[in-house]
């Protein structure tokens, strides 16, 4: 969550341990089974879609202000921040020091040595020094920024800071003065500035922005701090960070930081829910505007071609579109993807004269809908056959990387996978940007990863666990390729607070968004799991033949029929097999099969298909392998530096059962392709990604 907040110290013990946020959102009413669970697999009715509208909006209150992705247009300008910033981790024992001496005062070079420290990047793995890789506590960031003349002499002009993702807690000084808190590591945050630049005015701001990758149980993800305390064998204050998940817990600024402007009047958010009626595209918008209350809104939608097909006024209302394109998944149509152009034109009169903004927003026309035994896009049937990932690479760690994730996307269409997880966390904006862009469909997963310990369900995690749903809705809500919120994976869904808490965060998500499924992954057992009457879909995570029977692919079979038949009995609602998998290490061949070898990755993905093949008939709606690529751990005897389940290396390099499963999931797609002429199998061949 984000807050305003003025100058002060933090007082904590080593390290310092963010305060729990204050929210102010109370849970939604019970869930059913979602918006559209059990209809009829047509299209919905015109009427009803335009009854339901209103209401959907009515349930999401909670949320207060907008989100939008910061873009150029004829009233909005952005500059990058991107680049070399000023760096120093605070090695003090109680990790005060920065505070105590007020590093944000100053600039940080007068406080002390720097160093040079990419951003958008982890901070822990661009140096030589092995304390900073490990580093647990507050880090300091900074840099100065020259100011367009008429930013800071305009005073019809807003200038916003907003940072893409500081893992885990941040708080941002401009010029010395604190302008704005944050905990939780990868959703955005930004404050305006307008009033700080535009006092003198200034040719320059200095942006300072600390930031605590503490974990303790009621951050999300939660983590404990070990203090050692035998002085006989570990040094005086000597502490660990210790955590229930099995990933890297990289740090630091990992998304773009930028300025943008807008004038003072402006549009503040945007939301679209889209519905079909035979042949006919409907698209509801509500548009909230900051600023003034005097004002008035154009809408008009675009097509690919630059054609106006619908147009309103007003900020709230319907644009009903004959013959319209759908946003269909990728492989699942001849033409998938089609996004069409939502402008919004603000004009208003204020005391200074007439103010205008304009944005522009993608639309996909689709409907997400959950039968009992079926995942449903637009009326079809829709199985998942994808990955899970992390936003994990060599060097840059979690830090955004455009060369890689045009790499990964290439990679998956290659493979033919139509699907992935956001394990375990928030990918970045630009990340979802290119899932509407290539027809990949999401299903959308908070940070709620490891989430085992008693006190983890208390009110204040929950509280918080609340929030960051708000902040994940508001972010994505536009996006047609997330049609699925995830609030958690693996939780300890067996323990007694489990039941309250998940029925209360997903009765607060549906409120939010009731156009979507929500789910979260369990790896609990089917009698024990107090979550799982919440969900739309079940989600079960299992390794048979690898953290159990280790070695004997054998039992594979009989082990994975009975439990998806014990779920579906249980719950009567489709199941995706939502994580499964073998490490491997790249050029490790041994036949007969054995552990960590090639072979061995996968001829357990071959037993696990054999049953897939069997239940999708029935209620198997998907599968998404553990994982896409191998990626960093923490150090511990059962990891060979990091996890090895990837079917790409690190550096997105196949192993074995990458092909095998581009062989699967190509052959999946021709399965279930809909609306293709007799030229599919030619459209296929001429496809650079065809198998």
């Amino acid at each position: 969550m984000a807050r305003e907040a003025s100058g002060g110290h933090v007082t904590s013990r080593a390290p310092p341990r963010p305060a729990p946020p204050a929210s102010s959102a109370a849970p939604g009413p019970a869930g059913g089974r979602g918006l559209l669970a059990g209809r009829h697999e047509g299209s919905m009715h015109a009427g009803l879609w335009a009854a339901l509208g209103p209401l959907l909006w009515a349930c999401g209150l909670a949320l207060q202000g907008g989100m939008l992705y910061p873009q150029e247009s004829p009233s909005r300008e952005r500059k990058e921040l991107d680049g070399l910033w000023s760096f120093r981790a605070d090695f003090s024992e109680d990790r005060r020091q920065g505070f105590e001496r007020q590093w944000y005062r100053t600039p940080l070079r007068e406080s002390g040595p720097t160093l040079d420290m990419p951003v958008p990047s982890s901070f822990n793995d661009v140096g030589q020094d092995r304390q900073l890789r490990s580093f647990v506590g507050w880090v300091w960031y900074e840099r100065e920024v020259t100011l367009p003349q008429r930013w800071t002499q305009d005073l019809g002009t807003r200038v916003v800071l907003r940072i893409g993702s500081a893992h885990y807690h941040a708080i941002v000084w401009v010029n010395g003065v604190h302008v704005a808190e944050h905990e939780g590591g990868h959703l955005p945050f930004e404050a305006d500035i307008s009033k700080l630049v535009q006092s003198g005015p200034l040719s320059s701001c200095r942006i300072t922005i600390a930031i605590n990758n503490t974990l303790t149980p009621h951050t999300l993800p939660p983590g404990t701090i070990l203090y050692k305390t035998d002085i006989s064998k570990y040094p005086k204050g000597y502490f660990v960070q210790n955590t229930n998940f099995d990933f890297f817990n990289y740090a630091g600024l990992h998304r773009p930081v930028l300025l943008y402007t807008t004038p003072t009047t402006y549009i503040d958010d945007i939301t679209v829910t889209t519905g079909v009626d035979q042949d006919t595209g409907l698209v509801d918008y509500q548009v909230s505007v900051q600023g003034s209350e005097y004002f008035q809104l154009e809408v008009r939608l675009l097509d690919q071609e630059g054609k106006v097909v619908a147009q309103g006024t007003g900020g709230r209302g319907q644009l009903q579109v004959p013959n319209a394109h759908l946003w269909w998944p990728y492989l699942m149509h001849e033409h998938p993807a089609y996004l069409y152009s939502l402008e919004v034109r603000l004009t208003a009169q204020t005391a200074a004269g007439a103010v205008s903004d304009f944005y522009s927003l993608p639309v996909g026309i689709r409907t997400v809908a959950v039968t009992e035994h079926r995942f449903l896009i637009n009326g079809k049937p829709f199985y998942f056959h994808g990955v899970n990932k992390h936003e994990d690479a060599d060097i840059r760690g979690r830090g955004f990387d455009w060369p890689l994730l045009v790499k990964d996307f290439n990679l998956l269409r290659w493979l033919g996978a139509n699907a992935f997880r956001t394990s375990h966390y928030p990918y970045a904006e630009e990340v979802m940007q290119l899932c509407d862009r290539y027809g990949i469909v999401v299903i959308d997963e908070s940070p709620g990863v490891g989430i085992v310990l008693a006190q983890s369900y208390s009110n204040e995690s929950l509280q918080h666990h609340l929030q960051v749903m708000e902040e994940l809705v508001r972010r994505d809500k536009n996006h047609p390729a997330v049609v699925m919120w995830s609030v958690a994976n693996e939780p300890a869904s067996f323990l007694k607070p489990a039941g309250y808490y998940f029925k209360t965060l997903i009765a607060h998500t549906k409120a939010l968004d009731p156009s979507r499924p929500v789910t979260f992954v369990t790896n609990s057992n089917y009698e024990a799991d107090l979550g799982a009457p919440y969900v739309d879909v079940i989600c079960v995570n299992s390794y048979y033949s690898w953290y159990h029977d280790y070695g004997h692919l054998e039992v594979i079979q009989l082990h994975l029929a009975t439990e998806f038949e014990n779920w579906y009995r249980t719950y009567q609602k489709p199941i995706i097999q939502s994580e499964y998998g073998a490490g491997s290490i790249a050029g490790f061949h041994q036949d007969p099969p054995l552990m960590f070898s090639e072979e061995y990755q996968k001829g357990l993905l071959e037993q696990y298909h054999l049953v897939l093949d069997q239940k999708r008939k029935d209620y198997v709606v998907g599968e998404l392998i553990w994982n896409f690529a191998d990626f960093m751990t923490d150090q511990s005897p059962q990891r060979v530096l990091g996890n090895k389940k990837g079917i790409f290396t690190r550096q997105r390099q196949p192993k074995a059962a990458a092909f095998l499963l581009r062989e699967r999931y190509w052959k999946l797609a021709n399965e279930t392709m809909y609306h293709l002429s007799a030229a599919k199998s030619q459209c296929l061949e001429n496809s650079p990604f065809s198998f």
